[in-house]
């Protein structure tokens, strides 16, 4: 086998392993946040990016009404939940 083969497979070798380390596990974690948000619903506690800690009050197309402590609602668009954190705060 030449050196320009051995160079071509540990390239390919390379890739697939980026892949299988990088990429597929940040399309899981992806297609997880939307199936997560898309399963929301009414009353459920939720956590945003910001740590804001809410209950879901309505749900719009693009966006959540929540309410926070104290009574005040905010308007959240629906990116800004966080998975990992409401998850957390519902198994506590």
């Amino acid at each position: 086998m030449n050196p320009a083969m051995q160079q071509m497979i540990m390239f390919g070798l390379i890739i697939v392993v980026f892949y299988f380390f990088m990429i597929r596990p940040q399309m899981k974690k992806a297609k997880d946040q939307k199936k997560y948000i898309d399963e929301l619903k009414r009353g459920d506690k939720v956590v945003t990016t910001a740590g804001i800690h809410g209950r879901i009050v309505d749900i719009a197309e693009t966006t959540f009404l929540i309410e926070v402590e104290g009574g005040s609602k905010i308007r959240f668009d629906k990116s800004a939940i966080s998975l990992d954190a409401s998850k957390a705060l519902n198994k506590a």
